[in-house]
């Protein structure tokens, strides 16, 4: 490059001598030098004009080729110390780099559709103001049979609602839709994401199809509760049975006055085991009614306050301390108090239960603001919990209690999924358990 730059200088310092030799040569009065001198400095500049010209074409025809990204011209190089040898050494250079660049991304999006064309879950990728398609994948395709798509608005013509609950969708908010596919109606956990580029707002909508997982949670749940009804009626029957057929044998082989009295004691558990019976059939249709709530904003404290004055006398009997833990004080909940309450005194009551016979028993029951969500724990520093039992804890009738119905928490949790929230245990034997009711963002 400083060699270049020499001869260029060169040029242009021999150009500009010429140019005052010449008008030098006007004023001393040699016209015919003058003339000949002129037509020399014309021929120069014009040989130096040419060659300039010609290298501005290349440069025009590289940057035309750089704009429809062609990268496959090759420049020769027959002078490599010449300007135009040093130019097209650095045509070569840039076309080989940006040959690779397009061969790396190129590579990339294989990769990338492979990966995303192995999911099962239906995407597509589409410009949010045009509405244009710029991408869907083969479980888009297969699931709405659809295999082209060129802007958003074609699936009004075949899944109506399907394109109404896509530009519904909130942006980060997933939902769960049911929509007609070529499998019938299913079930779909719709999310979206956006992102802005200097071509404008481009939007991906993921369509995860969930029938199969509500499916087998559903069928898994079929299966729990039937194991605990099995084994709880089975309970109950096989001792009726039995004793039936006994007191149907002394009757049968006739009875004297002295064994009515066993007769009454037999016909009497028979008809006490009854009516347990009864009350497990009367507890099973509680978990399956669970009223519309009434949703209302209730104030924490109040709520904590309100439900400690109802168990401060029982507490304070068997010696349990307690601490309502709540920092915003104005802090608000929407939900059905009468349920909600349920909820959080059954959870005392098993937490006043777990701490029984335990050396400083204490209890906590606090209310904070996380991830935008309200979140409400009762903690305590009893028994605990064994991971085994902490997995079946929420399933109905379940109870490690001699007097338990196991429907307190599966109750809970029903109360707890109406109000779009959840309830989980996070306990260790031997040092108590935190159970951390979660209200849905929406409830906010």
């Amino acid at each position: 490059m400083g060699i270049w730059r020499f001869f260029l200088f060169l040029k242009v310092t021999l150009l500009l001598l010429g140019c005052v030799g010449t008008a030098y040569l006007v004023l001393l009065g040699y016209w015919l030098y003058a003339l000949g001198s002129f037509f020399i400095l014309l021929i120069l500049a014009y040989q130096w004009f040419r060659v300039e010209h010609k290298l501005l074409g290349y440069v025009l025809d590289f940057t035309e080729a750089v704009r429809y990204k062609d990268f496959t011209r090759r420049f020769a190089v027959r002078r490599q110390n010449s300007v135009e040898g040093k130019l097209f050494s650095a045509f070569n250079t840039i076309n080989q780099v940006y040959k690779q660049i397009s061969i790396d991304k190129e590579l990339q999006h294989q990769y990338l559709n492979k990966v995303i064309n192995m999911l099962d879950s239906a995407i597509i990728f589409y410009a949010a103001e045009s509405g244009k398609v710029i991408w869907i994948n083969d479980a888009f395709k297969q699931l709405f049979n659809t295999p082209h798509l060129g802007n958003i608005k074609g699936l009004m013509k075949r899944h109506l609602d399907l394109y109404d609950k896509m530009l519904g969708l909130r942006v980060g908010k997933p939902q769960t839709e049911t929509v007609a596919s070529i499998q019938g109606k299913i079930k779909l956990l719709m999310n979206s994401s956006e992102f802005e580029t200097q071509e404008g707002v481009f939007r991906i909508v993921v369509c995860q199809n969930i029938n199969e997982a509500i499916d087998e949670a559903e069928t898994n749940a079929w299966q729990k509760l039937l194991r605990v009804l099995t084994h709880e009626i089975m309970n109950s029957i096989a001792p009726i049975s039995s004793l039936a057929e006994t007191l149907h044998g002394r009757l049968e082989g006739g009875y004297k006055d002295e064994d009515m009295e066993d007769l009454k004691v037999g016909i009497y558990t028979i008809k006490r085991r009854s009516e347990g019976l009864l009350q497990f059939a009367k507890s099973y249709r509680l978990i399956n009614r669970v009223d519309q709530p009434d949703f209302k904003d209730v104030l924490l404290i109040d709520l904590f306050e309100d439900i400690y004055q109802l168990l401060e006398p029982t507490m304070l009997q068997k010696g349990i301390n307690v601490d309502i833990i709540i920092k915003d004080r104005r802090l608000v909940v929407k939900a059905d108090r009468n349920l909600i309450e349920q909820v959080i005194i059954n959870l005392l009551l098993n937490a006043m239960e777990a701490v029984s016979g335990y050396d400083s028993p204490y209890i906590s029951i606090s209310g904070k603001m996380q991830d935008d969500r309200i979140q409400i724990q009762i903690a305590d520093n009893g028994k605990g919990m064994s991971a085994d039992i902490q997995e079946q804890i929420f399933t109905p009738f379940f109870t490690t209690r001699k007097a338990g119905t196991g429907v307190g928490l599966t109750l809970s949790k029903q109360i707890m999924l109406v109000h779009n929230g959840n309830i989980m245990v996070d306990s260790k034997e031997g040092e108590g358990s935190v159970f951390t009711l979660y209200f849905g963002g929406e409830q906010l």
